[in-house]
C-alpha cells in the first residue's frame, strides 16, 4: 500500500472510530442504559451525566494504563525476577528479590552511568538556561531579533540523532597531513599546528563534547519561554528602577530575575527530565564507550545487547525513581499556578 494513502486511511479510521465511539457511547447511556422517561426520567439524566465524563474519558485511561502502568508494573516485575530458558525451549522467570539491584551496583560501568549522569544534570540544563535566558533578553533589544530566535530555535526541529550526527561531523578527525573536514579539528589544526585529536575518544572532556549537542538543541526551547517571560514583566517596575538610577545590570538581575524566577525553575526542571532520559546522543555518537556511558545507554545494553533482562529493568526503576520526583514537583508547582 502506498505510504501517504496509508497514513490517510490511518488517520480517517482514527477519527472516525473516535466519533463513532462518543456517539454510540452517548446513544448507550441516553437510551438503554439511563433512559431519559418515565418517572426516573430525572434521576437517570443526572446519573448519565455523571457517567458522561468517566465513559469518555474511558479510551484515555485505556491507554495509559496499557502504555504506562502496565509496563511500569512489568519492569518492577523483571527487576525482581532472572530469565531462564529451559532446554525445550520455553522461557520461565524466577523469583530473585533484590539480586539484580545487587549485581547492578557491583557492575563499575553502572557508577560510570550514574556519574556521568550527574554530571549532564549540573552542566546542561544550567547552561541551556542561562544561554537561553541571555538570548531572551538580548534578542528583545535589537532589531533583528525575530530572525536570531528563529536561528537559536532551529535545532529544537532536528532529533535527537540528526543533531548527533551533525557533531559527529563537527569533531570529526582525518590523519594527519589529510584535510580535516571536522570543523573543531580543521580550526584546532590551522591555530596550534599539531596532529588532529580523536575528540571522542578524550576521557572526561568527550562528555562534554557530547553536553554541547543536547545544550545547542534546548537553548532554543529555554529562550523562547523565557522571552515570554520578559516580556509579561509590568514596564512600570523597570520604569520605577530607571528612574531610580538602577543600571542595566541591576534591572536585570534584580527587577526581572526575580519576577521570572518561577519560570527559570520550570524550563530548569523541564530540561533536567531530557537530561535524565537522555540516551539518543549518547547512542549515536559513542554508544556509550570511552567513559561516556549514562543510564539510559546502561539500561539498553542490558536489556537488548547482554539479553539480561532483570539488571537491565533495574537499571529502568533508577531511572524511573530519579525522574518521579522531579515530574512530580513540575505537576504540582502547575497545578499551583492554575489556581
Amino acid at each position: 500500500m502506498n505510504p501517504a494513502f496509508q497514513g490517510l486511511l490511518t488517520i480517517a479510521i482514527g477519527v472516525g472510530g473516535c466519533l463513532s465511539y462518543f456517539y454510540f457511547s452517548n446513544q448507550f447511556l441516553d437510551k438503554v442504559l439511563f433512559p431519559a422517561r418515565g418517572p426516573n426520567a430525572g434521576k437517570n439524566i443526572n446519573r448519565a451525566n455523571l457517567v458522561r465524563p468517566w465513559l469518555f474519558l474511558l479510551p484515555a485511561i485505556f491507554a495509559l494504563g496499557l502504555y504506562l502502568a502496565y509496563p511500569v508494573v512489568e519492569t518492577i516485575r523483571l527487576s525482581l525476577t532472572e530469565r531462564q530458558t529451559l532446554s525445550d525451549g520455553t522461557t520461565i522467570y524466577n523469583f530473585v528479590g533484590l539480586a539484580n539491584y545487587a549485581q547492578m551496583s557491583a557492575d563499575p560501568k553502572f557508577w560510570e552511568a550514574l556519574i556521568n549522569n550527574m554530571l549532564w544534570l549540573i552542566v546542561v540544563p544550567a547552561m541551556s538556561t542561562a544561554f537561553g535566558l541571555l538570548a531572551a533578553q538580548l534578542t528583545d533589544r535589537i532589531a533583528w531579533g525575530n530572525i536570531a530566535k528563529s536561528l537559536i530555535f532551529m535545532p529544537m526541529a532536528i532529533s535527537f540523532v540528526g543533531a548527533a550526527v551533525i557533531w559527529k561531523l563537527v569533531y570529526d578527525a582525518r590523519p594527519p597531513g589529510s584535510e580535516q573536514i571536522g570543523v573543531l579539528n580543521a580550526v584546532y589544526v590551522w591555530l596550534t599546528g599539531n596532529d588532529p585529536q580523536q575528540w571522542l575518544t578524550t576521557p572526561f572532556w568527550n562528555s562534554f563534547l557530547l553536553m554541547i549537542v543536547l545544550i545547542w538543541i534546548q537553548t532554543g526551547f529555554a529562550m523562547v519561554i523565557l522571552s515570554a517571560a520578559l516580556r509579561g514583566i509590568p514596564e512600570e517596575t523597570i520604569e520605577a528602577a530607571i528612574v531610580d538610577g538602577a543600571n542595566p545590570f541591576q534591572i536585570f538581575f534584580k527587577i526581572k530575575m526575580p519576577q521570572i524566577a518561577g519560570t527559570i525553575v520550570v524550563v530548569w526542571t523541564t530540561i533536567t527530565l531530557v537530561v535524565l532520559k537522555i540516551f539518543d546522543i549518547v547512542f549515536a555518537m559513542t554508544n556509550g564507550q570511552w567513559g561516556t556511558q549514562v543510564l539510559a545507554n546502561y539500561m539498553f545494553n542490558q536489556l537488548f545487547v547482554a539479553r539480561d533482562w532483570g539488571v537491565g529493568s533495574a537499571s529502568a526503576m533508577v531511572i524511573m525513581l530519579l525522574v518521579t520526583p522531579i515530574l512530580y514537583w513540575n505537576v504540582r508547582n502547575a497545578r499551583k499556578e492554575m489556581r
